[in-house]
């Protein structure tokens, strides 16, 4: 399959971030608990009339259809299987399962089981004569596990011959010496995937890998704040009065402890931010030339444009634990948790010796909340700043691979834009994406790139939506 030459396209079609994951049951009690993640959701019916149209487009010509990373999400998957092989840590019963091979074989059939609807219609596509590239993003990266990707090649159950047609690629791929897609989170530092050429890590017993910190942060705190959606940013990412005032409205009544549900996912990232650092990484030096040119026949590009492709990536948030206490807003917890006991302590002792009441102590706390509130509010998360694209970034990959058009997914920001020499395009998402609880105002969604060969026997690229089994050009502010 990695030997097929799929090295030119005629007709290209980009989508990214579908975040297929299990279905999550309806809450009678708390029905705005993960309403998100419901099968009134799904889009797996779409699809197949999606296939379909770009077929049309295509006007009689083969498609290449790029699933262009986070197309399973791997992370917000909290079933636990009834009989397991393996002991289910506590931790898992709470989040989820850890990112071990036979546990995300687990997800992945989870995953298949609740979207058939998804697989036939790729399988469909691809028995017509198609082709499709499915890239690793940040949430589905346990899809380089080699169990992982025989469960999907035989869910498709295709033939021998058109095996080929269907590729799994490891971050990028090069479409018809002319373009280069992949999903983005690589100059990410909250949510880069520190070494796709070696991407297991060797613990005491087990094989496992290192998460990025916006997985950990999703398995370890958002799956247990069902309220928050973690497809976008501002769901999650909020000031204190805006925390306060989601709480009240809400989760007072589903989750009156929620604050202690955070602090305890916060550790828990914190620690298993910090814990992975120091884990081994599984490197087997006689067979890393191998692997670099197994990940660029993938890629469409010499071994050379893998190895400098490598270096652009972002360093690792993990790597400041402080600025993860931060974005966890773990700082302003111990700075709370300081002012508290030391002035516990010094009205304790000020009691013994002179009988003044403990309860003088709250003055002192309340006079330091306006000291606490300024502190907040100079704290800037820096995750959304970090999935913009950069220009410095855009041009060098733009020189290693030597193409004009780079596109990427990861932000859910569909675009298309001119940034210095390149063309840049960002092909949206299909997620559950919505801007409120009640799941009522959904972002931009269905949105896609497609591909297809000008006058000038040159290609051109269009941001497009998918609409009522038709599609119409997408405008979007950065539009050029």
């Amino acid at each position: 399959m990695e030997n097929a030459d799929l090295k030119t396209s005629s007709c290209t079609a980009i989508i990214s971030d579908l975040h297929l994951c299990e279905a999550e049951p309806v809450n009678p009690k708390f029905p705005l608990w993960k309403k998100y993640k419901t099968r009134e959701f799904f889009f797996d019916n779409v699809i197949k009339d999606f296939l379909s149209h770009i077929e049309g487009m295509a006007d009689g010509k083969k498609v290449e259809l790029i699933l262009n990373g986070d197309i399973f999400d791997f992370d917000s998957v909290t079933s636990i299987p009834t009989d397991p092989i393996f002991r289910v840590h506590w931790v898992e019963k709470k989040r989820g399962l850890f990112p071990r091979e036979e546990r995300a074989l687990y997800k992945m059939k989870c995953i298949i089981k609740d979207h058939p609807e998804f697989f036939e219609a790729l399988r469909e596509f691809l028995l017509r004569g198609h082709r499709v590239i499915l890239i690793f993003g940040n949430h589905d990266v346990e899809l380089h596990y080699q169990a992982i990707q025989k469960e999907i090649l035989r869910t498709l159950n295709l033939p021998e011959e058109v095996k080929k047609s269907f590729r799994f690629v490891e971050w990028f791929y090069v479409s018809n010496q002319d373009t280069l897609i992949e999903h983005g989170n690589q100059y990410d530092a909250y949510c880069v995937f520190e070494d796709p050429i070696n991407p297991f890590m060797r613990s005491y017993n087990y094989i496992t890998m290192k998460l990025p910190f916006g997985n950990l942060a999703c398995r370890y705190i958002m799956n247990g704040m069902g309220f928050f959606n973690p497809h976008v940013d501002t769901n999650y990412i909020m000031s204190l009065r805006e925390y306060v005032s989601t709480f009240l409205r809400y989760m007072a009544r589903a989750q009156p402890f929620l604050i202690l549900t955070w602090f305890s996912g916060a550790l828990m990232t914190l620690y298993y931010s910090v814990r992975d650092r120091i884990l081994a990484p599984l490197r087997n030096p006689l067979k890393i030339e191998d692997r670099v040119q197994q990940i660029a026949d993938r890629s469409n590009v010499e071994p050379r444009v893998v190895r400098e492709m490598k270096e652009l990536f972002a360093t690792s948030a993990t790597r400041n634990p402080l600025l993860i206490m931060k974005e966890l807003w773990l700082d302003r917890a111990f700075l709370m948790l300081v002012a508290f006991v030391g002035i516990f302590q010094l009205f304790t002792v000020m009691k013994a010796a002179f009988g003044v009441s403990l309860f003088w102590g709250f003055i002192p706390l309340f006079l330091m909340v306006p000291f606490f509130l300024f502190y907040s509010k100079s704290i800037i998360s820096n995750v959304s700043s970090y999935k913009e694209p950069d220009e410095r970034i855009l041009s060098i990959a733009s020189s290693i691979t030597s193409v004009k058009r780079i596109i990427y997914g990861h932000t859910h920001q569909a675009r298309h834009e001119i940034i210095g020499p390149v063309e840049h395009l960002n092909s949206g998402c299909w997620s559950p994406a919505f801007l409120d609880i009640e799941c009522t105002k959904p972002i931009d969604q269905k949105t896609f790139v497609w591909i297809y060969p000008s006058e000038n026997q040159q290609r051109k690229a269009e941001l497009r939506k998918f609409v009522g089994g038709d599609s119409e050009i997408f405008r979007n502010p950065r539009s050029k």
